[in-house]
């Protein structure tokens, strides 16, 4: 997974725009990553999956780690631009309802 950072003071959030696959081999550096940048400053997140393609359990836990993270500081994960797939998984795991999913295929 590569995975593209940005802290885009226009919209005041991070922006992280990760690619391939956040699976059993990669979720540690995605969260890793995700946290780093939040402990530096803390802002919401929006995550760009235009580039990802698959996401696991481990994923989800990882996500769900730095949701927990974040929001019992006051702040938000964004997600966008997700495939059909991953959209589904978040649908039927009910994780859709935690976070603000917008743009590209989900509209």
């Amino acid at each position: 997974m590569d995975m593209k950072v940005e802290n885009n003071k226009d919209s005041n959030k991070w922006v992280f725009q990760p690619a391939g696959d956040i699976d059993i081999y990669t979720s540690m550096e995605f969260r890793e990553g995700v946290m780093e940048a939040f402990e530096e400053e803390n802002k919401d997140i929006l995550i760009d999956g235009t580039n990802l393609d698959y996401i696991d359990s481990t994923g989800l836990g990882a996500l769900m780690f730095v949701l927990k993270n974040i929001q019992d500081r006051g702040f938000k994960i964004y997600l966008e631009n997700l495939k059909p797939n991953i959209l589904k998984l978040l649908t039927i795991t009910e994780l859709d309802k935690l976070m603000v999913i917008r743009g590209g295929e989900n509209e």
